[in-house]
């Protein structure tokens, strides 16, 4: 339990001590900007596609597994796994969307 109220007290100090990085004035303020845009990205991107990727095989997988398991309820099952499939595709989409948003700022 110590190890674990230690873990806390060190991640909100290392979170609340601010660092020079964030007191420097305007002085980089555009070159700052652009880098931190492509990066963000490159990671909404990349976290949208593995999210996206995982979703839809755990979506998949247990469709599979309940239409294995009861052949009979196939079409009650599978409609609302298509439709959650497409939400998922929808959310990476939006993603892939932001993302090029960002990269059109550099």
């Amino acid at each position: 339990m110590s190890k674990n109220k230690l873990a806390l007290a060190t991640v909100a100090m290392s979170t609340l001590v601010s660092t020079s990085a964030f007191a420097q004035e305007g002085a980089a303020a555009s070159g700052g900007s652009s880098a931190a845009a492509a990066i963000g990205a490159g990671l909404a991107i990349g976290m949208a596609v593995i999210g996206g990727a995982l979703g839809q095989g755990r979506a998949a997988a247990a469709a599979l597994e309940g239409i294995s398991r009861n052949p009979g309820a196939a079409p009650r099952i599978q409609t609302p796994m298509i439709l959650g499939l497409a939400l998922i595709e929808s959310l990476v989409l939006f993603a892939f969307l932001i993302a090029f948003q960002l990269q059109g700022k550099v």
